[in-house]
């Protein structure tokens, strides 16, 4: 678990950054005050190479984003992925860092008893997208297109 916020949202803005650099989009505006309660409140997941911070996710139990309810199909206690990220030289080594913290994700979520897992994922992100779909999961509803995918993962406890 993550107990450094300006080592998390450094990561975090670092792999923006790069997805942003490679993809041709705009990076996201990060609050720092978001990530030191996500960190404080123990929802930040952390894998590190050696001492430095190599990638990280966070799960909420609420969604993180709006999103119209009818998208996802029903769950009774699903929990949300987000703030995947890895490490801009970590990932450009061919790392599987971004797959580890998504079993991970599936995992933690699974033995917390959640029933679902959900995200909302940029498509310009293919790479990331398809990481997803490897590990299980599926598009939402109907694909906003552009803008966002919602994914699911149906978890089986």
């Amino acid at each position: 678990m993550a107990d450094d916020p300006a080592e998390v949202h450094d990561l975090l803005c670092a792999s923006d950054r790069f997805q942003a650099e490679r993809t041709g989009t705009r990076a996201p505006l990060r609050n720092p005050g978001s990530t030191a309660a996500h960190v404080g409140a123990g929802r930040v997941h952390l894998l590190r190479d050696g001492r430095r911070p190599a990638a990280m996710f966070t799960l909420v139990e609420n969604p993180p984003f709006e999103v119209p309810p009818e998208v996802f199909p029903a769950a009774v206690r699903p929990v949300y992925l987000t703030r995947l990220a890895v490490l801009p030289e970590v990932a450009a080594d061919g790392s599987l860092a971004g797959m580890m913290c998504v079993r991970r994700a599936i995992a933690t979520a699974t033995g917390r008893g959640a029933d679902a897992l959900r995200c909302e994922a940029n498509p310009a992100l293919a790479d990331t997208v398809e990481l997803l779909q490897a590990l299980g999961f599926t598009v939402a509803g109907r694909p906003g297109a552009e803008r966002a995918l919602y994914l699911h993962h149906a978890l089986t406890r």
